[in-house]
């Protein structure tokens, strides 16, 4: 699959378990998403970073998968709807044990007050 902002790339693995910004600044998040360009993991917009977002507005990769256990569906932003994709390489969401939020020893407990 093409895009007018990059190639979906099937083999490239996911950058980790959680939100690579979150995790090197100490931070949590709600749910993640998938880059199908890079295999970048971001938090979602209802995390208080929103890294997803802030991810493809400064690579221009539109194309993300959700990265959450159970879910298939993909979002171009681009388009501003959701979108079909092909199947990436593995692991497909993060550890069922990681639970959402996530991760909970970084969760603080008023953390409802805190999402978008």
């Amino acid at each position: 699959m093409t895009t007018s902002n990059g190639t979906v790339d099937h083999a490239v693995p996911p950058s980790g378990t959680g939100c690579a910004e979150c995790d090197d600044a100490g931070g949590w998040w709600v749910h993640l998403r998938r880059c199908a360009a890079c295999g970048h993991v971001g938090c979602c917009d209802t995390s208080p970073a929103q890294h997803a977002t802030a991810h493809w507005r400064e690579t221009g990769h539109p194309l993300m998968r959700t990265f959450e256990p159970g879910e298939d569906w993909w979002w171009d932003y681009a388009a501003d709807e959701y979108a079909d994709g092909p199947a990436l390489a593995d692991p497909q969401h993060r550890p069922v044990e990681q639970g959402s939020p996530a991760p909970r020893d970084r969760v603080p407990d008023d953390w409802r007050s805190l999402i978008h």
